[in-house]
Parts: C-alpha cells; sequence; structure tokens
C-alpha cells in the first residue's frame, strides 16, 4: 500500500481533494471498482463521508476548509481491497413489482437501492445512466456501481438489474454504518445541550456540531438473534409498529456478519424464522419460473452443501417445518433436485473432464396440503444435444421421507430437534400460504 506523503497534510489531516487522490491510488487493485471523487462529488452530507462500509468523518480546519484523517482512509482502503468478489454470483436489485413508494429516511441518505433504481428509471436503463451528467456523482460510497451492474430480460420484456453479492453487501453495511453514526451524533449534540449552561446557547450549538463531525464513529454494534421472535406469527408481528427498526438492530441470523433488512418467515405455516439480511433473502429466494416451477440454479450447492447446516437450521427455526422434518414445498423440491436425482443427471465431455448436463428444473402438482397426490417432476432443460428429458418423477411423501435421511445424516443436530413430538401449540391444519406483505417481492418461501 502506497505510503507516499501526501499535499495539504497537517496534523495527519489531509484535504477532500488530496483524500480523493489517495483513495483512488490505494484502490487500484481492489476487485471491487472505485470511484474518483468519492469525497469532492458525494451527496450532501454533515461531518462525514462513506468509504466502502466504513465511515471517514470530516473536520473543518483553519480556514473553513473541510479535511479528513488520512489514516482512516488508509483503514477504509485497506477493507475495501480485502473484499472478494465474484461477479457471477449475483443478486437482483430490482425492479421489484408492487414495490411502493419508499419514504425519505433522514438517518440513511444512502438508500442505495431506491438511488441506483431511480436512476436507471430517470435514464432508461444502464447504456444512458452510463453517460450521466456532468458533475453528477455516480458512485455510492466510493464504490463505481456501474461498472458491476448486468441488466438481464425475461420473456423480452422484463427487465431486471443485478449486482455482485459482495457489492450489495458492503452497500448494506455502509447503509447501516451511517445509520449508527446519524443516531450516534444525535445523542451526543442533545448529550451537549443538556449539559451546556443555557446562558450559552450559541457555544452549545457550536461544540455540537464539532461533536458532529468528530473522528470518532459509532459504537454501537449489532445485536445477534436470540431466538427472540420464536413461535410468532408474521401476519401479526409484521403489523406491528416499529417492527421494522427492531429488525435493523439485529445482524443477519445466518451470515451473523451483515445487518438484518428483511423480517423472513415460512410461507406453509406462516411463523417467522428471523431476521436476515438483503444478501441471504435473495440468495434463497426460489428462482421461479411459474407459481409451480423453479429452475434450481447453481446457488443451490452453497444452500444444501457449502453452508448446508446453517440453513436447515434456519428453515427449522419455523416450529411447522421443524415439527414435520421437512421443507417448504419450493425448497423440498429444489432439494430432490440438487441432492436426491444427482446421479441421475447426465453428464457430457469438456475440455476438464466431464460437465453436468444442461440445467436443472423442477415442478410439482397438486400441493403439501395433499401429499398423497403431490408429486415432483425434475428435468434438464437448455442439454448441448438440445435434449430436454424427464430424470424422475417423485411423489411428495417419497421425497419427504428421503429429506428426513438425509438430515439425520448431514445435519444431525438438526435433525435431532425436528420431530412430531414438537406438535405442541401447532395448528391442527395447515395454514394457507401468507401474502407477502412488504410490497418488495423479496420474502422468503
Amino acid at each position: 500500500m502506497s505510503e507516499r506523503v501526501m499535499p495539504g497534510r497537517t496534523d495527519g489531516l489531509i484535504t477532500l481533494v488530496a483524500a480523493d487522490a489517495l483513495w483512488v491510488d490505494l484502490t487500484a487493485d481492489s476487485a471491487v471498482p472505485t470511484a474518483s471523487g468519492a469525497f469532492t462529488c458525494s451527496p450532501t452530507r454533515v461531518g462525514y463521508v462513506l468509504l466502502g462500509g466504513h465511515v471517514v468523518a470530516t473536520v473543518r480546519a483553519s480556514g473553513g476548509q473541510r479535511s479528513v484523517s488520512e489514516v482512516e482512509v488508509r483503514r477504509a482502503a485497506a477493507e475495501l481491497n480485502a473484499v472478494g468478489m465474484d461477479r457471477q454470483d449475483l443478486v437482483r436489485i430490482g425492479p421489484f413489482r408492487g414495490a411502493p413508494r419508499q419514504e425519505c429516511n433522514e438517518e440513511t441518505p444512502l438508500r442505495w437501492r431506491r438511488r441506483i433504481t431511480g436512476e436507471l428509471q430517470e435514464l432508461g436503463g444502464p447504456e444512458r445512466a452510463a453517460r450521466r451528467e456532468v458533475g453528477r456523482p455516480y458512485h455510492l460510497a466510493g464504490i463505481d456501481w456501474r461498472q458491476m451492474l448486468v441488466e438481464q430480460t425475461r420473456d423480452g420484456t422484463q427487465r431486471t438489474w443485478w449486482l455482485p453479492r459482495a457489492v450489495v453487501r458492503l452497500l448494506d453495511a455502509a447503509e447501516h454504518a451511517e445509520t449508527q453514526w446519524v443516531q450516534a451524533a444525535r445523542t451526543r449534540q442533545a448529550s451537549a445541550a443538556v449539559t451546556e449552561p443555557p446562558s450559552h446557547p450559541r457555544r452549545a450549538r457550536d461544540a455540537g456540531g464539532r461533536q458532529k463531525t468528530g473522528p470518532e464513529g459509532p459504537t454501537a454494534s449489532l445485536r445477534p438473534y436470540n431466538k427472540e421472535l420464536e413461535g410468532q406469527l408474521y401476519s401479526v408481528l409484521s403489523r406491528k409498529p416499529g417492527t421494522s427498526r427492531r429488525v435493523a438492530g439485529w445482524a443477519c441470523a445466518v451470515c451473523r456478519t451483515a445487518p438484518a433488512t428483511v423480517l423472513d418467515h415460512c410461507h406453509e405455516h406462516g411463523y417467522v424464522r428471523a431476521p436476515v439480511c438483503q444478501s441471504c433473502n435473495t440468495q434463497e429466494r426460489p428462482d421461479h419460473l411459474y407459481s409451480n416451477d423453479i429452475r434450481v440454479a447453481n446457488r443451490y450447492t452453497r444452500l444444501f452443501q457449502t453452508d448446508t447446516d446453517d440453513w436447515l437450521r434456519h428453515w427449522h427455526r419455523c416450529p411447522g417445518c421443524r415439527a414435520r422434518t421437512t421443507l417448504p414445498l419450493p425448497h423440498l423440491a429444489a432439494w430432490t433436485a440438487h441432492i436426491a436425482c444427482r446421479s441421475l443427471r447426465p453428464t457430457h465431455r469438456a475440455p476438464r473432464g466431464r460437465k453436468p448436463c444442461g440445467v436443472l428444473r423442477v415442478s410439482w402438482t397438486g400441493s403439501q396440503n395433499a401429499p398423497r397426490s403431490c408429486l415432483l417432476t425434475v428435468a434438464v432443460d437448455f442439454c448441448p444435444s438440445g435434449e430436454h428429458r424427464v430424470l424422475a418423477r417423485v411423489p411428495y411423501r417419497e421425497a419427504a421421507e428421503r429429506f428426513r435421511v438425509w438430515l439425520a445424516e448431514t445435519a444431525p443436530a438438526v435433525a435431532a430437534a425436528a420431530g412430531p413430538d414438537r406438535l405442541d401449540g401447532l395448528p391442527a391444519q395447515f395454514r394457507p400460504v401468507i401474502a407477502d406483505t412488504s410490497g418488495e417481492d423479496l420474502e422468503l418461501f
């Protein structure tokens, strides 16, 4: 990392112009593309600048010119350089049908999803957005998101926008850090106003302003989720005032690193599972082609192989799924295709050995409410030889039984906590599917 002396350096502080140059220089080899103008072309903020998931305070130096700590800029650059990014691991960021217009929140001016969606819709897509207006900030938290934005279309009509998962995590962390910063600054300002003698109101206001822009950031940390919402119904809890604010105070119950943004629930039984972050929320959301038909993509390797213990524990936070030792129908169908029918999937010659054929797809007739008549059909599409073949037809009951055997072998602790003896307090009949009341079309199944 460069250690050259920066122009305009005074007592460890550098000007915003010098900080811009330093940020670009330090992150030149980062996997995440960064943008120039992170300090001088940022949206109006009082007392701080966002760099990745880091908050860098600005202070007013002599002559009224704002400066920042060089050490903090280098620290933020080091954190960003440590982030690895897979450009193929994408997360959908919009647009979503039926999403209500988000209200302006003074505590989180970043609101990066709203800003990206609004800018792309205003300018007519990524191509026109790339030709931005002169002087218009095109970065978010110092990250050049346009270089990584992917636009996809379905059926030639519906456009969707995607960003790498690592970038989504960074922007979510930046949004959370900004919220914590603003809240801490307001608390310090309020404390100063209370303790300052009333005979010096102007001095109290000035002191509060200096405290607001001090180098120390917010110290509040995310709380780990400890089953505080276990057994509660989503239809009831989602309507309680203050639920969103309460969810934002937890760390994601799956990855345990990012701030939670969504209250995940089971659509089959209606019970709350846990608060999760946007990245984990999107990662496990079934890729529906139709209401009873999903594509089984490579991301299921993480759900059912790499990180399977965490996800199985999370899914079984629903008392209904835990008591019946199963998964919601879309996930059980995906498991059947990805794990139970793995040996049936044909392969083709490839430069490095053999490659699995095409893309897995699973559909079902009936529902879990009538297990005798529910049938899962596993097929493979887009085979290089042009074939579209059915690999297996598995009755729901057989799939559920095979899942129970696999669960006992793969995650014994999760299997030991499941079973029909956990039926106390559960409804006698299956609950209907709970509508997604968040309006953002992002809730989990």
